[in-house]
């Protein structure tokens, strides 16, 4: 089964927050770090260097999206930021770059497994094909 973390953040997020973020979200939900096939975020993000340590230290993938990929996403959200919109164009990050990596790695339509979680500075979402 494909997982897809899609992931938000505010400017220089610092790694820590981010793991922290994550796992919280993966232990709530009984799943295992280690079955997690990518990460993804919007491209604005792709230099982030939070995410790209991130990304390295749980040997993963990053994908980035645009925010016009993104926004195709906009009905399929649990929330909707309107102060995502205003920074980005799209209004979430993390649940619509997880959903958009797992429609582009399984090739199927994706679901969220795990609806958009966040803390001061980051956001996570899980998504999986089927």
């Amino acid at each position: 089964m494909i997982l897809a973390a899609g992931l938000g953040c505010q400017r220089n997020c610092d790694v820590h927050t981010l793991l922290t973020l994550l796992d919280g979200a993966l232990a709530e939900a009984g799943i295992e770090r280690q079955r997690l096939s990518a990460l993804a975020s919007i491209d604005r993000k792709r230099e982030e260097p939070g995410l790209i340590a991130l990304a390295h230290l749980l040997q993963l993938p990053l994908l980035c999206f645009s925010a016009a990929q993104l926004a195709s996403y906009e009905d399929r959200l649990s929330h909707k930021s309107a102060a995502a919109f205003a920074h980005t164009g799209c209004h979430g990050i993390a649940e619509s770059a997880a959903l958009a990596l797992v429609e582009q790695l399984a090739g199927a339509p994706a679901r969220l497994l795990i609806s958009r979680r966040k803390n001061a500075k980051a956001t996570f979402a899980l998504a999986c094909a089927g």
